[in-house]
């Protein structure tokens, strides 16, 4: 942030219902549009999404992206394609979506710094609840990402899990940075992203693919979302709407 820009109160907005598993992924882009135009300011959007398989551009141009679209489909999830880059990640009611959108005159400085900050931001979160929770892509994981975070087994330290993904869009004047905590339940997750990368003809390791109960069995997606607004307020002034008082509900 310049010095010029001020800091604005950061509202929290609690998505307590889905709307669709396209329109919430698409209420995010439409979010940033609005900050993009002043209509809305900084803005932490927070949902438990349906089951869903988000899939990269690049997937869906690979032979075996029909195979992969109807095994999600014949497991319960919804195939989707993003807008960010990166590879095929799933999510369900046990994760937690966290949408960061900022209004920001020059949105591009700091993108990659914003990686390596939310992540840290995150992992801190994570690790107050008792996760052994750190920064860092780890060997065979899903949708793999130099800031992803992933969690330790406390009984077997060398089994590493991944936790959070996170992706970033930038348009002039506003950027969105999206992060996926997968907390409870993570077995479908793991049967899914198994059944789609096959499909998709690309290796993978199974093993990467956890939730935070794995690790810390009594942690619920309330216990994230809420350390994590904590974590956020040591940062800066939080405000709080409800979600159908925002703009485009």
């Amino acid at each position: 942030m310049s010095a010029s820009e001020p800091v604005l109160p950061l509202t929290v907005v609690n998505q307590g219902r889905s709307l669709g598993r396209a329109e919430d992924l698409d209420l995010a882009l439409q979010w940033l549009r609005l900050a993009q135009d002043g209509r809305i300011g900084p803005t932490l959007r927070l949902y438990r999404p349906e089951p869903t398989v988000a899939f990269g551009q690049r997937d869906a141009k690979l032979p075996g992206f029909a195979a992969a679209e109807q095994a999600c489909r014949d497991l319960g999830f919804e195939p989707l394609i993003r807008k960010a880059g990166g590879r095929a990640a799933a999510y369900h009611p046990g994760c937690l979506v966290v949408d960061h959108i900022e209004p920001r005159v020059d949105a591009i400085a700091g993108a990659k710094a914003r990686f390596s900050h939310y992540g840290d931001l995150l992992a801190d979160a994570l690790r107050s609840l008792g996760v052994l929770a750190a920064v860092g892509e780890i060997p065979g994981e899903y949708c793999p990402g130099e800031f992803s975070v992933h969690g330790n087994d406390p009984v077997f330290p060398s089994h590493q899990v991944k936790l959070i993904g996170t992706a970033q869009r930038v348009v002039s004047g506003a950027w969105l940075f999206s992060s996926v905590v997968v907390v409870e339940d993570s077995e479908p997750i793991r049967n899914v992203l198994t059944a789609a990368y096959e499909a998709l003809g690309l290796e993978w390791s199974p093993a990467t693919a956890g939730a935070v109960q794995d690790l810390v069995p009594h942690v619920t997606v309330e216990d994230v979302m809420g350390s994590v607004v904590a974590r956020y307020s040591q940062e800066v002034p939080l405000a709080h709407a409800s979600f159908d008082a925002m703009p485009g509900i």
